[in-house]
């Protein structure tokens, strides 16, 4: 598949995702609800809700990005299916916290410092683009895209890994501060998911003989 197509898909599942929000609520809504005014609160700006929506959203646009870069920077099935999983997967869930946000009627871009909502903000930074938790810079992802084969393999594995772990953190922030069940559930499901990708990236880099 060229990258071109690859994009398409990722750009199509994001907006299918997207397209589910609605109901994904109003399922939450009607279930939870029994007269109570709770069941349909909309969450502040300022809240752990709309702050993981926008900072994750953010997040999950740069594991994209590295993970079309590496696809183009080797011939290896594993890793092009892995980094196709994770592309596909996050671009499908960045649309859902898009769509949060606009069914909120909540603005995309932070009035504030990122990670504000886990009391993390002004937090040294990496660098240049390392905007939260386990962010790469812009020189690493350069350098990303000027690698080849198993270089760019262990580079890929490396960044992801801990790319992976920096959204760990901030989803099992949201499961502990947000209160929108269908918000928590997705945030859960990232920690597992996560976790389990970091064993298997973990093994990739150990049969290339690197270490995370």
């Amino acid at each position: 598949m060229r990258r071109k197509d690859w994009l398409i898909g990722a750009a199509l599942g994001a907006v299918l995702a997207a397209g589910g929000i609605t109901a994904a609520v109003a399922s939450d809504d009607s279930s939870g609800s029994s007269g109570s005014s709770d069941s349909t609160k909309v969450p502040s700006s300022s809240s752990a809700d709309a702050g993981f929506a926008r900072d994750m959203a953010v997040h999950h646009q740069q594991a994209v990005e590295m993970s079309y870069i590496v696809r183009d920077r080797t011939k290896n099935t594993e890793i092009r299916r892995l980094a196709y999983d994770i592309a596909q997967t996050q671009a499908n869930q960045r649309g859902m916290m898009l769509g949060w946000l606009d069914l909120w009627e909540l603005p995309k871009v932070p009035p504030g410092e990122p990670m504000e909502w886990m009391d993390m903000s002004g937090m040294p930074s990496a660098g240049d683009g390392s905007l939260m938790p386990g962010m790469a810079t812009n020189a690493q992802l350069k350098r990303l895209g000027e690698l080849n084969g198993k270089q760019a393999e262990v580079f890929y594995l490396k960044l992801m890994t801990a790319h992976h772990k920096g959204g760990i953190h901030m989803a099992q922030g949201c499961v502990e501060r947000c209160e929108v069940p269908v918000e928590r559930r997705l945030a859960q499901g990232m920690v597992e998911s996560q976790e389990s990708e970091v064993k298997l990236m973990a093994d990739l880099l150990k049969a290339r003989g690197a270490k995370p």
